[in-house]
Order: structure tokens, then C-alpha cells, then sequence
């Protein structure tokens, strides 16, 4: 039996709202970790801050959680021999990287 258009309406709406609601907890946690890493003290443009964003989620896309290519230590850390954090202005890829 199909749905009355009125009741899919109603789902529509509830499921607005969930994403609502997620991209809030989503905004929250990752304003938190910015606000850690001591990105509100940053003077940066706004679409320059969101590129650096994009290069980083592609960093992190597919290796949940972990830079992708890394091997996993078995103790929640990836291998490598480089440390999480950088001096401003350094290329976060590294080379060959794009």
C-alpha cells in the first residue's frame, strides 16, 4: 500500500529536523576541537580556513579516523614518525600529496 502524501510530508520534516539536530552535534564537536587546536585566535579568511578544511577531510576520508595509508600501531595510533601538529604555514599533505 502506498503512503498518503500528506504522511510522507510528515517523515520528510521529521528527518529535516534529524539532520538538523546531527549537523549541530557534528558543528559543535568540530568548533570545539578548532577552538583546542587554537584556530579562534587565527586571523584567516573564511573560504581559506574552509580549503583547509576540505584538505584535511580528504586526508582523513576512508581511513576512519586515521590519515588513509597509514597502518594502525594497534594501540588507536597511526605509524608514522611525524607528530600531529605543524608550524604554521606548512603543507599538511606533504609531498606528492594533492
Amino acid at each position: 500500500m502506498k503512503k498518503p502524501s500528506s504522511r510522507i510530508r510528515e517523515e520528510i520534516a521529521r528527518l529535516q529536523d534529524q539532520l538538523k539536530q546531527a549537523e549541530t552535534r557534528e558543528a559543535e564537536r568540530i568548533g570545539r576541537i578548532a577552538l583546542k587546536a587554537g584556530l579562534g585566535e587565527i586571523e584567516i579568511d573564511e573560504a581559506e580556513l574552509q580549503a583547509a578544511f576540505e584538505e584535511t577531510a580528504k586526508r582523513f576520508r576512508g581511513g576512519k579516523g586515521r590519515a588513509a595509508g597509514k597502518k594502525d600501531t594497534g594501540d588507536g595510533r597511526a605509524a608514522s614518525g611525524s607528530s600531529a601538529t605543524q608550524s604554521p604555514g606548512t603543507n599538511a599533505g606533504g609531498p606528492g600529496e594533492d
